[in-house]
Parts: C-alpha cells; sequence; structure tokens
C-alpha cells in the first residue's frame, strides 16, 4: 500500500504581524526542504508541488459576506501530487463546511443508569450506531490522534502545552514546518490512521453484533461513523454516516424498530438519536464514559443522553456479549483471540 497522490489545503487568518512572521519561516523552510521555485507563488520538490498565496481579505471570506477582522491576514497553502487532479467539490468542502457554523453543544438531561444490556429484550428489535469505542477495541487510534498527526491539536508528547489544546496561533503550528523539511517523513505519519484500519481485526463486538443481526434482534445496516469497514468485514451490512458535504444524513430507520443502541458514541453530531426519539424509539447507550490521555482516566460524559434514555457504563465487547447470552443469541469466538 502506498500513498499515491497527495492532496493538502492548509488555510490560516492572524494578525497581519504574525502573518509576515510565518510568511518569513515559510521561506526559511522551503530552503531547508530544498524546494525549487518554478514560478512567484509556485514551488516544487520531486512530484510533489506547493502554491503559496497571501490575502488582505481571502476570495471564499469575500464571497461568504464573512467580515475579516481589521489588521488580520490570510496565509494559504495548497500541496498536491503532480498531474492530480482536484474536483472543485473537494477544493469546496472545507469552506462548505465552515459555512454551516460552529456545532452547538447538546444539553444533557438525566439518562438512567443499568449494569448491562438486558433492558434491551423489552424493545426489539433495534437498531445500532456506531461510534469510536469498537474501533479503539480493535486497535485503531481514537479521533484525536488524527488532530495530533494534522497539529489541530497540541501534541500529548509537548510539555509546554495542554494536551488536546487547539493550535490557534501560527507560531505554534509546526504542521507546514514538517510539510516543507521532511514532507516524506510527514506523509509516513498521515496514513498511519489508514494502515492501523487495514491491519486492524474485527473484535469480539463485532462478531456479538452479527450474531444478533442474524438471530433478527439488531435490524438495518450498522448505523456507521467510522471508515475503518470492520462492521463491513464482520458481514454487517452498514450506512456511513459521516458525510461532510451533508450535516444531517439520510438515516435509513427500520418500520417496526422499537430502540436504538448506541455503542461508543459521545455526541449525536448527526442527529440520529434525536430523529430515533422522535419516531418513538428507546435510546440506550453502551459507553465506558471516559478516556484515556497520557495515561491518565479522564471522564467524558455522553453529551445528549436525555430523560428517558439508558446507559451502560461498560466496554463494548463484554457487554454485548452478555446482551447474546441473554437473548439466547450463540456468538462465533475467535480462536486467536
Amino acid at each position: 500500500m502506498v500513498l499515491a497522490d497527495l492532496y493538502l489545503y492548509h488555510s490560516i487568518l492572524a494578525p497581519a504581524d504574525e502573518i509576515k512572521a510565518y510568511r518569513d519561516a515559510i521561506a526559511v523552510w522551503l530552503a531547508q526542504g530544498r524546494w525549487r521555485q518554478k514560478a512567484d507563488d509556485l514551488w516544487q520538490l520531486g512530484d510533489l508541488r506547493v502554491t503559496i498565496a497571501t490575502y488582505d481579505v481571502h476570495p471564499q471570506d469575500e464571497r461568504a459576506g464573512r467580515d475579516t477582522l481589521p489588521g488580520f491576514r490570510s496565509v494559504d497553502l495548497t500541496f498536491v501530487s503532480e498531474d492530480f487532479e482536484v474536483t472543485r467539490a473537494v477544493r469546496q468542502m472545507p469552506w462548505n463546511v465552515l459555512a454551516g457554523g460552529m456545532r452547538v453543544k447538546e444539553q444533557r438531561g438525566t439518562p438512567e443508569y443499568a449494569p448491562d444490556l438486558a433492558g434491551l429484550a423489552d424493545f426489539l428489535p433495534f437498531q445500532v450506531e456506531l461510534g469510536c469505542g469498537t474501533s479503539i477495541e480493535a486497535g485503531v487510534p481514537p479521533l484525536h490522534f488524527l488532530h495530533e498527526i494534522y497539529r489541530v491539536t497540541a501534541r500529548r508528547d509537548n510539555a509546554l502545552t495542554q494536551a488536546h489544546a487547539f493550535t490557534m496561533a501560527p507560531a505554534d503550528d509546526p504542521f507546514v514546518k514538517e510539510m516543507l523539511t521532511v514532507p516524506g517523513a510527514k506523509a509516513e505519519q498521515l496514513v498511519e490512521m489508514f494502515r492501523a484500519c487495514f491491519m486492524a481485526q474485527p473484535t469480539q463486538a463485532h462478531r456479538s453484533l452479527k450474531a444478533l443481526h442474524d438471530a433478527g434482534h439488531f435490524v438495518g445496516p450498522v448505523l456507521q461513523h467510522n471508515f475503518d469497514l470492520l462492521a463491513a468485514r464482520a458481514g454487517l451490512p452498514e450506512c456511513f454516516l459521516r458525510r461532510y458535504d451533508q450535516k444531517i444524513p439520510p438515516v435509513p430507520f427500520v418500520a417496526g424498530a422499537k430502540a436504538l443502541l448506541v455503542v461508543g458514541l459521545h455526541a449525536d453530531r448527526r442527529a440520529v438519536q434525536a430523529r430515533a426519539r422522535q419516531r418513538g424509539m428507546k435510546v440506550f447507550f453502551l459507553d465506558t464514559e471516559g478516556l484515556e490521555a497520557n495515561d491518565v482516566h479522564h471522564e467524558y460524559l455522553v453529551e445528549g443522553a436525555r430523560e428517558g434514555d439508558v446507559i451502560v457504563r461498560a466496554p463494548a465487547t463484554p457487554a454485548l456479549e452478555r446482551l447474546c447470552q441473554v437473548l439466547g443469541v450463540d456468538v462465533a469466538f475467535d480462536v486467536a483471540a
């Protein structure tokens, strides 16, 4: 497996003096990386090209009617493999997402806690919405791993900054320096998540879901937020929901489904749970409500759990195996495990 083509777009808006210092630093990084200048705003290294543009008012902001703060400027860097065609839809996608506005955090209600998922037996059949919990159990890194690779947030090994703090200033963002000075090594990092997905194998949690699906207790496709295809590789149909060009994608709810089981998903970003409640479905959460960072356990409550919802604080694998036992469903076990 190789990274055959690369397209990377980086745009930053900051006070003009910070942008000037950033542009001066970029000139140094271009020299350190041995990039060859091909035009006023174009440099090349092997089959990789980078264009650099500075704006008093960014064309995208001007087009969208967004005001630029006085004294601020923008700088854009676009990395692309030679002869690789980037579609307009791809170029426009991050700006369309920005135009959608920041997500408003949900208000948590007072859900009920239960020791296990036995209560689902009273709400059959159910559908399943899958977050990163089962993927993390399979060895796939969580989403904040990508945030660190792309330097959206501070690195965990940086003692000078708080882990997971957002990068807000050009001087605090090492990403462009890495791309310009060591692009080969950085490209290796950019594909680490995909390599992990490729190498991971379905877990007993996935096999339990498959057994429940085969028994008719779990209906419809997995409502999927992950891109590792672990559920599909376990033999389950999937409906991928993480569509950044669709804030609220369509969801294939099944007529007669009485509950939605949400596994390892912190927030209802695609309004799946909200729409399930509107249909009269009972919502169950299977979530540890915590995460490990820097070898420290941090509480991470399900964001939008409501009155009438049920939370089971447990890892996916033992809880789903127990549910199979309650419902009398046999699960195939991985001998290698």
